[in-house]
């Protein structure tokens, strides 16, 4: 059976730097995939030919078995393919409905002839898919800046969620969250993945990585130098491997 997304010997290359050489990997519906690798590896380069933003050199990506040719970030998200970044490309001065609904509002007509937003739809659809999702957030009408970091990063994941993600990757997702928010997004991916969303998670954070994460692979100066199911491995293997103390392979 094919992998929901997967790569096959995807390249980029910018200048004479390889950034991403010949990578290959699947993630699954219902599979949680970590990216781990010191900075410069080439984890962000790679999810951001999968996202859209750039294009590859060589090889190429599948979607449901089919090769695929990923145009630009909207064509990813056409596709079922949400990124959501460290900065969640939040709208700060905006409310959590209008953030959840950025450039796809929902209008409606006024006086028969006007288009004008449908704010009571919108606020109603955000609450419908934040109780699904068992996200608590007090005030709808808050502003994005008035919310804690995790709140925050459950509202970018709603919107996700919301419009149909078949695949979501998460770059460091609990990066500058205390602790009890920490553990409030690794709830949140666990519950995705029973949802059978499939996720790539980018992340620093063993501890995160383990705790969510059914198969890492580990990549280094733009290569993937080892695959392990997370069940069958430890943080000071993965380590060995991101420093390059461990025989490079590609064994799960």
């Amino acid at each position: 059976m094919p992998y929901l997304l997967e790569t096959k010997n995807i390249t980029k290359r910018f200048g004479g730097l390889v950034a991403v050489d010949h990578v290959s990997f699947g993630v699954d519906a219902g599979e949680v995939v970590a990216l781990v690798g010191d900075n410069g590896a080439g984890k962000s380069t790679l999810i951001k030919m999968i996202s859209g933003v750039y294009t590859p050199d060589e090889g190429d990506i599948l979607l449901d078995g089919k090769k695929v040719e990923i145009a630009s970030p909207r064509d990813a998200i056409a596709k079922g393919i949400e990124t959501i970044y460290q900065d969640l490309a939040l709208a700060e001065n905006m409310d959590v409905p209008s953030n959840i609904f950025l450039g796809r509002e929902k209008t409606k007509k006024a006086f028969g002839c006007i288009n004008v937003l449908n704010n009571d739809y919108m606020a109603k659809e955000s609450g419908k898919i934040l109780d699904e999702l068992d996200i608590n957030i007090p005030s709808l009408k808050a502003n994005i800046r008035n919310l804690s970091g995790g709140q925050r990063q459950a509202v970018a994941i709603s919107r996700s969620i919301y419009w149909n993600a078949k695949v979501l990757i998460m770059d460091e997702p609990t990066a500058a969250l205390g602790i009890s928010e920490q553990k409030k997004v690794l709830e949140l991916v666990s519950s995705l993945r029973k949802q059978g969303i499939a996720i790539i998670i980018i992340s620093h954070q063993m501890y995160d990585v383990f705790q969510v994460a059914d198969r890492i692979i580990v990549m280094r100066r733009g290569v993937k130098v080892g695959e392990r199911l997370a069940r069958k491995t430890s943080s000071e293997e993965i380590v060995s491997l991101i420093v390059g103390a461990e025989m490079v392979d590609n064994k799960s």
